[in-house]
């Protein structure tokens, strides 16, 4: 059951980052396990329960430990996160609910950062065959969560007949609906849980729009 980050976790994790090698680390591995790890593990657990039940699904909790093959000049990672995704996708590429831990405080929401361009040409077709699905669905998602979709947009939208479609004919990628949480009470304590459990519902509607693409 997942009971909140706390202090201790902000403090390892900018612990890490002043002093990211291995003999600190093993020092303070107990406050990573017990304040970082743990906690992300059973946050995930909760979050991951309303996915049982749709095939394809897997929840992800990343470790700390960067990968030797990367030939990065640091061992750990300054963060944790985790993401909740179709099964056979490339993570940059997919569709994802996540949440993401680091000093400065925890973000979460949805995210497809690197879609290939033919998946965005896919998007672009299903928005002109079906432009009222999308429209509302994305006017819904916006009225719920009280802020629009981020995206990194082409300097010129690709062409389209419909005025109401332009700006997501400009969409490249980087699409993201993300919330930002500084350390503090909404941070620490089961709370988070609840919060980050109604965005996802709220924004379970366009993730399965995007996975079905």
């Amino acid at each position: 059951m997942f009971e909140g980050f706390s202090p201790e976790s902000i403090d390892f994790l900018w612990g890490i980052r002043m002093n990211n090698e291995r003999g600190w680390f093993l020092d303070h591995k107990k406050q990573y396990v017990e304040h970082v790890y743990e906690p992300m593990k059973a946050l995930g657990k909760q979050l991951f329960q309303p996915f049982l039940d749709s095939p394809g699904s897997e929840l992800k909790v990343s470790r700390i430990y960067r990968d030797a093959r990367m030939h990065h000049p640091l061992p750990y990672k300054e963060s944790l996160w985790l993401c909740i995704r179709k099964a056979d996708a490339y993570w940059a590429e997919a569709p994802c609910l996540f949440l993401e831990i680091t000093p400065e405080g925890v973000s979460y929401g949805f995210l497809m950062w690197r879609p290939k361009p033919s998946v965005m040409e896919t998007f672009r077709k299903e928005l002109s065959a079906n432009p009222r699905s999308f429209l509302e669905l994305i006017e819904k998602a916006e009225e719920a969560i009280g802020f629009p979709m981020q995206a990194e947009c082409y300097k010129k939208p690709k062409e389209t007949n419909d005025p109401a479609l332009l700006p997501y004919f400009a969409w490249r990628q980087g699409l993201s609906w993300c919330k930002e949480v500084p350390p503090g009470e909404e941070m620490f304590g089961p709370r988070l849980y609840e919060d980050v459990a109604e965005l996802f519902d709220k924004l379970r509607p366009v993730y399965d729009y995007f996975n079905r693409l």
